[in-house]
């Protein structure tokens, strides 16, 4: 179907996230253009097509305004270490093993996703572990939070690491009793053997990147924010390669700014910046800690069974600074992830002295995850109009170690949605794919069903007090992802936004809150042409 032509679209339930206008039955589209939104009643005569949805749910499309997608595609084709898939580390290490069978000696074998929650031994696999699978070729298996990396022996073996080998600022080398490396690097130490590591070609990542485009189509997400690469390729490059070749979503592109410090070559041109193209660039991201999960967000307690356990602060003074600098020049957004409530002060108090930096609505900081905000941090952040990216999915798949780390209660407390929706924060819901232990990380229904519930996927309790309702989930993934990433013209059904809608196989909004991720996607619109169709 054209999108060029003024197409009408009836018989439907609309959920526009549009407060002014926020059900309709009837919209029309010119040129990939809402020009109208209403009742069937009284819509426009002159249109040219029109199409019965069939009385279907339709809503706009999903705005992720936190994932990974070119580690995410890379990913996709690497060890799964979740469940179904992997169970335990025999599991694991049987994986290994028929990798190593079908590549030569020389070539790396790596995965993703280990929760040591959900393997049967209860612990991280270490070197010996990976070794089990391989120990004549070098093994990566990243955590699911994508904070820690577990090697195998010949890994660290190729990147030189010893009991001699200090930790990197913002990083650690786990040891056992003897000072030996155990193969688990956290934080910034995970990259002590990332120069090692195989480089996928231009075309490859170009063909990964299609094929998740696909797989997000399938989902509903329209409109997604990339939240940095872990080295220093240009993700811009990538993407408008990837829409020449068919590539739909739109995309907002964070630069990793440890990865260009000091690079007096790196800049955004002001043709990258311009948010009325289908990519552009955002701005900076720096890294303030790590994952709960993985014991290294920067908390305001120690962790469960310690006394002096607060975690890690990853981001030196200098990355802060010269971020903060480079993104005042440029007015551009500068994110931050910032899991611990240490973190979260830190930047929050930092950049409130600051003046809004950016020229339009967008916010000049964004704070990403935001596990334990201070009432002070909520104050100042709704005071300054600083953004928050939240992932409701985090609880619900990986409570097992928040129990650990944290026990049951101070569990319940984290990520504080009603608490920070009802103090006017600038809030919005994403993924975080791929560093999600979750079959299809990408997927924004159990997202959903995860803060409408506040349950985890085995129904365990996670704050009954801080779940909300399924319309305010809704626009906090659709609606509030475009305002918190800067998106222009989406997120919403309303005259002048683009149209980027999807029609579902069933009412999210009269269904069970237990039945949400069993909702499918039926139809994918992006500006106004149906780039998916379910079978």
């Amino acid at each position: 179907m054209s999108a060029n032509k003024k197409t009408v679209y009836v018989n439907a339930k609309i959920f526009t996230s549009d407060d002014h206008n926020l059900y309709a039955d009837a919209m029309a589209v010119e040129n990939g253009i809402i020009t109208w939104v209403g009742k069937e009643t009284e819509m426009p005569a002159d249109y040219s097509e029109k199409i019965d949805l069939e009385g279907k749910r339709v809503l706009p499309g999903f705005v992720d305004a936190h994932m990974h997608p070119i580690m995410l595609a890379d990913y996709s084709k690497k060890i799964s270490a979740l469940p179904p898939n992997v169970n335990s580390l025999a599991d694991l290490a049987a994986r290994i093993r028929e990798v190593r069978e079908q590549q030569a000696a020389d070539q790396w074998i790596e995965g993703w996703g280990y929760d040591e929650g959900k393997l049967a031994e209860k612990r991280s696999p270490n070197r010996y572990d990976l070794d089990e699978g391989c120990s004549d070729a070098p093994v990566s298996i990243i955590r699911t939070c994508g904070h820690i990396r577990c090697v195998n022996s010949k890994a660290l073996e190729l990147a030189g690491i010893t009991k001699d080998t200090p930790d990197p600022q913002g990083g650690k080398i786990d040891r056992d009793e003897n000072g030996e490396p155990t193969g688990v690097l956290r934080e910034n130490a995970r990259n002590l053997v990332t120069p090692y590591m195989p480089d996928l070609t231009f075309d490859q990542t170009i063909d990964q990147l299609l094929d998740l485009g696909n797989l997000l189509s399938s989902q509903g997400v329209t409109s997604i924010s990339d939240m940095g690469l872990l080295d220093s390729n240009d993700p811009y490059v990538y993407y408008t390669k990837a829409v020449e070749k068919g590539f739909k979503q739109k995309v907002s592109i964070y630069y990793m700014w440890d990865n260009f410090m000091g690079d007096d070559s790196f800049k955004i041109t002001k043709e990258q910046f311009n948010k009325d193209q289908q990519i552009h660039s955002a701005g900076l991201k720096i890294i303030g800690d790590g994952s709960v999960s993985g014991r290294t967000a920067w908390m305001n307690e120690p962790y469960l069974g310690t006394t002096d356990d607060y975690g890690i602060s990853v981001c030196s003074d200098e990355v802060m600074e010269t971020a903060i600098a480079f993104c005042k020049e440029n007015r551009c957004q500068l994110s931050m992830h910032a899991m611990g409530g240490q973190t979260i002060d830190r930047i929050v108090d930092r950049a409130y002295i600051e003046e809004k930096w950016t020229d339009d609505d967008t916010p000049y900081l964004r704070l990403e995850h935001v596990t334990e905000p201070s009432d002070q941090a909520i104050a100042k952040t709704v005071e300054k109009g600083f953004g928050f990216a939240t992932q409701p999915i985090f609880l619900y798949c990986e409570i097992e170690s928040y129990l650990t780390n944290l026990g049951p209660e101070r569990t319940k407390t984290t990520y504080p949605v009603k608490k920070m929706l009802d103090a006017g924060v600038l809030l919005c819901f994403s993924t975080d794919a791929p560093a999600t232990s979750w079959a299809v990380p990408s997927d924004p229904f159990p997202c959903i069903k995860a803060a409408v519930t506040r349950k985890a996927y085995d129904g365990t309790d996670c704050g009954q007090d801080q779940k909300v309702d399924i319309e305010t989930a809704i626009k906090l993934y659709t609606k509030s992802g475009a305002k918190v990433s800067g998106l222009q013209g989406v997120g919403e059904l309303k005259p002048g936004y683009h149209a980027d809608f999807i029609v579902l196989s069933d009412d999210i909004l009269a269904v069970s809150p237990e039945e949400i991720d069993k909702v499918n996607v039926e139809k994918t619109y992006i500006s106004g042409e149906m780039i998916y169709e379910r079978n």
